[in-house]
């Protein structure tokens, strides 16, 4: 599902406009919504925010329909500066993903520290694991540990939602359901029908990007710069440090620039 937020961000593209395509989970955690406003206040610009899967963010870059991408499926975005569409990528930030479901835990995963393990716990168990089934750097990870554990997932048991991470934890919660979610989106969604299950795996760590499209001229590639500088600041990235940690006790994101 494409999820466009012209209410907090301009609809129309002027020159003083950018695009910025990204996950849902940068939105849907309010981490945006902290940090886009003071770079428009700076640069006297708008931001234009696309919220959709990693996989489609970056086919908005393929296409020029974005300028800035932030993603965070590695192997989609190393095969997408592979083949000449990125100008310029950069490490911004890091979290994790967790395996959440249940807290009757019909699996028996909880505390695991494999999450492909725990994975065929829950196939082997049957019981509904939903997917987010979309394009997006989440979808990937899930698939890269089904992978790892040896199983093609199917059956009645394994539901796809093909939305966003808030919607496929909604799935989840009203199913009983186990599912793979980055930690900021699922603090910020506040399930407390669902609990972290399974974490701590290194495999679940969950790096972010920022990608400036390639072809950019004239006032779109000087904005696209800044903005890409403006994630990696020192500024900005005590910002991500800060974000969350009074409302949820804990960090959402890390600070990871290069």
């Amino acid at each position: 599902m494409l999820l466009v937020f012209p209410s907090i961000y301009a609809c129309s593209k002027t020159p003083a406009s950018i695009t910025l395509a990204t996950t849902t989970s940068t939105y849907d955690s309010g981490l945006l919504g902290e940090l886009i406003p003071p770079f428009e206040k700076e640069q006297g610009v708008t931001v234009k925010v696309v919220a959709v899967g990693s996989g489609q963010a970056l086919a908005l870059g393929e296409r020029g329909d974005a300028d800035v991408l932030l993603v965070h499926d590695p192997q989609a975005e190393e095969d997408f500066m592979a083949k000449g569409l990125g100008e310029v990528r950069r490490r911004v930030m890091y979290n994790d993903f967790i395996i959440v479901g249940p807290p009757q835990d019909p699996a028996g995963i909880r505390g695991l520290k494999d999450a492909a393990q725990a994975l065929s716990g829950i196939a082997r168990a049957g019981v509904p694991f939903v997917s987010r089934g979309d394009n997006s750097g989440t979808y990937s990870k899930e698939k890269a540990l089904w992978t790892k554990a040896g199983i093609t997932p199917e059956g009645a048991w394994y539901l796809s939602a093909g939305q966003g991470m808030g919607e496929t934890l909604n799935l989840a919660r009203e199913k009983a359901a186990y599912t793979l979610s980055d930690r900021a989106t699922f603090l910020s969604q506040n399930k407390p029908e669902l609990e972290v299950l399974v974490e701590g795996d290194a495999a679940l760590q969950n790096i972010y990007h920022v990608i400036m499209v390639k072809g950019l001229s004239g006032k779109e590639a000087e904005l696209a710069r800044k903005l890409m500088d403006y994630f990696t600041s020192a500024q900005t990235q005590e910002r991500i440090a800060s974000f969350g940690v009074e409302k949820y006790g804990q960090r959402l994101f890390f600070p990871y620039p290069e």
